[in-house]
C-alpha cells in the first residue's frame, strides 16, 4: 500500500509539471532529499526517477518558463567555479573510481544549486521552494521522532524510513539538518501564504519544530546537540521577551533530563572528555593527518583521498573516583578513516583553494542574509513584513548547518546547496525588486519673496 501511494504521489507531481513547470524544481527538490527510489520497491526503483525529474526541472526552464526575471548573482559564479575546481580534482584523484561514484552526485548537486536561484522569481515560488524542502525533510524527522518517543533510538540503531545509513538518512545529517529547518519552520507558520497561517498550521508546526528536537535524542548524536545550544542562543538576537525565553529554556533543560535514557547521558559526556572516546580521538587524528596531507597536496587528492590514510590514536582510561584513581593509555591503529568534519573533508579533497571557495561561498550567505535584514527588517508596508524575517531564518539555518559540519563530513550534502540556492534567489529577487521601487524625491517648497528675504 505504501508503494502505491508513493508512487502515484511521485508521478502526479511530475504530471503536473506538464502544467505548470516550476512544479519539476518543486519535485526534485522532493526526490533528491527524501529519496522515495529507496523507500519503495517496485515502479519507483527501477527507473531513474532522480535523474528524469533533474533534467525536466531544466528543460521545463529553458523551453516553458519565463527567464524575463532570472538573474546571475556572484554566489553562483562561486558554485560555478566549485564545481569546475571539484571536475578537475576527480581527474586526477588518489583513488579515481571511489571519486568518481561521489562526483556522480555532487556535480547535479552544484549545478541544481547554481540553476534554482534562476526559478525563484516570486514570492511564492521562494516560499514553496522553503516549504517543500522543509515539509520533505518532516517526512524523515516525523518517522524518527515517532520511533524515538517510542523507545527505538540509539546510536547507529535509530532506522528511519529506509535502512540506509547514507544522506539525511545518515544520524548525524538529519541530526544538523532537523534543527537547521526550525527556523524555516517558524517563518512559514507565521508569513506562509500557500498554508495561511491558522490553529492547524500553527500546532503542526510546533510539533514539526518538536519532532526535530527529539531526533539528536534518536540518533544519540554530538553533532545535534551543539546544534540545538547554538539555535537557543541564536534565538536571543530576535525573540522578543528574552527573560521570558530564558526561563522556559531553563525549566524545558531541567525536566528533560531526568527523562533521558542513560544510553544519551552518556554518550553526550564524551564531549568534555574525548580523549577516552576512540571514535572521537580518531576524528583528531584524521584532522592532524589531513593537517600533514595538504602539506604535500595542497591542492587535495580528490574526493574520498581519506582512503589514503593511516592514524594513530592514543586513548586515556581513567578509572577510580577521588585519590584512587588510576590513567592507562594505549594506542590503537586505524585506516581509511572519513573526515567526519566538512572543513577537513575540503581541505583534504579539494585543497586550500577549495576550502577557500567553499568558505567564500558559505560566509557571502550570512553577509547577504544579514544586508537583506537590515534593509528591510523596519519597511512595515503592505508586503513588505516576510523579507527580513526570511533573511534571518535561512541565516540561522545555514549557521546550524555550519556549526554541525564542524564534525560531521557534508560539504557536499545537496540539501546544503538548496538552502543556498534559496539564499541566492532571495538575494537576487529583492533586489530587482528594490531597483523597480520608485525613487520619491521630496522637493522644498517655493518660498515667496516675503519667505525669501525672511531667509535671508
Amino acid at each position: 500500500m505504501l508503494n502505491l501511494a508513493l508512487t502515484g504521489f511521485v508521478l502526479a507531481f511530475l504530471a503536473l509539471g506538464f502544467r505548470r513547470p516550476y512544479l519539476w524544481v518543486l519535485a526534485y527538490l522532493y526526490i533528491d532529499s527524501l529519496a522515495p527510489q529507496k523507500i519503495s520497491w517496485g515502479f519507483l526503483k527501477l527507473v531513474p526517477i532522480s535523474l528524469i525529474s533533474f533534467l525536466l526541472a531544466f528543460g521545463g526552464w529553458l523551453l516553458l518558463d519565463y527567464k524575463i526575471n532570472s538573474r546571475f548573482t556572484m554566489r553562483q559564479g562561486l558554485i560555478a567555479l566549485l564545481l569546475v575546481y571539484c571536475g578537475l580534482t576527480t581527474l586526477s584523484a588518489d583513488f579515481p573510481e571511489d571519486a568518481l561514484v561521489k562526483w556522480d552526485w555532487v556535480w547535479k548537486a552544484l549545478l541544481f544549486a547554481m540553476f534554482l536561484p534562476l526559478t525563484l522569481t516570486t514570492r511564492l515560488r521562494i516560499e514553496a521552494a522553503t516549504l517543500i524542502m522543509t515539509l520533505t525533510v518532516g517526512a524523515i524527522v516525523i518517522n524518527g521522532a515517532i520511533k524515538t518517543l517510542a523507545g527505538g533510538g540509539g546510536y547507529g540503531t535509530l532506522r528511519l524510513f529506509v535502512n540506509d545509513n547514507s544522506g539525511l538518512y545518515e544520524g548525524s545529517i538529519i541530526s544538523a539538518v532537523a534543527i537547521s529547518i526550525i527556523p524555516l519552520i517558524f517563518w512559514l507558520i507565521k508569513h506562509g501564504t500557500i498554508f495561511p497561517s491558522d490553529w492547524r498550521v500553527k500546532l503542526y508546526g510546533i510539533a514539526l519544530a518538536f519532532a526535530c528536537v527529539l531526533i539528536p535524542i534518536g540518533t544519540q548524536a554530538r553533532t545535534g546537540l551543539l546544534c540545538v545550544a547554538l539555535l537557543m542562543v541564536l534565538a536571543l538576537r530576535t525573540v522578543k521577551r528574552r527573560v521570558l525565553y530564558l526561563s522556559l529554556i531553563a525549566v524545558g533543560v531541567l525536566v528533560t533530563i531526568p527523562l533521558l535514557p542513560k544510553s544519551y547521558t552518556d554518550r553526550m559526556n564524551t564531549i568534555e572528555n574525548h580523549s577516552a572516546d576512540q571514535s572521537a580521538s580518531t576524528r583528531v587524528a584524521v584532522w592532524k593527518w589531513t593537517l600533514e596531507y595538504v602539506k604535500e597536496h595542497p591542492f587535495g587528492g580528490g574526493f574520498d583521498a581519506y582512503r589514503g590514510n593511516k592514524v594513530r590514536i592514543e586513548l586515556t582510561d581513567v578509572q577510580g573516583t577521588g585519590n584512587n584513581v588510576t590513567v592507562q593509555t594505549h594506542e590503537a591503529f586505524d585506516k581509511a578513516r572519513a573526515y567526519h568534519s566538512a572543513y577537513f573533508e575540503m581541505l583534504g579533497e579539494q585543497g586550500w583553494p577549495g576550502l577557500a571557495l567553499w568558505l567564500t561561498l558559505m560566509f557571502s550567505g550570512l553577509l547577504q542574509m544579514e544586508l537583506i535584514r537590515q534593509r528591510w527588517k523596519k519597511r512595515t508596508g503592505p508586503g513588505e513584513m516576510w523579507q527580513a524575517p526570511l533573511a534571518n531564518a535561512l541565516q540561522q539555518s545555514l549557521l546550524v548547518y555550519m556549526t554541525g559540519s564542524l564534525f560531521v563530513g557534508i560539504a557536499f550534502q545537496p540539501f546544503c546547496y538548496m538552502l543556498i540556492g534559496l539564499q541566492c534567489g532571495l538575494w537576487s529577487y529583492l533586489r530587482r525588486i528594490d531597483s523597480q521601487r520608485p525613487i520619491v524625491r521630496t522637493q522644498r517648497p517655493a518660498l515667496s519673496i516675503g519667505n525669501a528675504v525672511a531667509a535671508q
